[in-house]
């Protein structure tokens, strides 16, 4: 079963694609849904972008609830530990 939600929003930040070459992501993608290739029934897909440059201007994760949770978790304590005055 599916749930059909998507999340959409607009970033800024930078992702290495393919060929290692770097590019301005500009959007992100996260959905619950079928994985394309991990060994899952269901992951949290996560698709960054800048869709102006096609598709190979992307990065894709796709993450067993567990790890997604895991992610959640590691970015909050990083963000955490960061002095106020040096969040911008």
């Amino acid at each position: 079963m599916c749930t059909y939600t998507t999340v959409t929003d607009t970033i800024d930040g930078s992702a290495k694609g393919p060929n290692s070459s770097w590019f301005h992501a500009t959007d992100i993608t996260v959905y619950y849904d079928h994985p394309f290739h991990a060994m899952a029934e269901h992951t949290l897909n996560i698709d960054v972008a800048d869709p102006a440059k096609g598709p190979s201007a992307r990065v894709a994760l796709e993450l067993t609830a567990e790890s997604a949770k895991k992610l959640v978790a590691a970015i909050q304590a990083a963000l955490d530990a960061v002095p106020a005055e040096m969040q911008v």
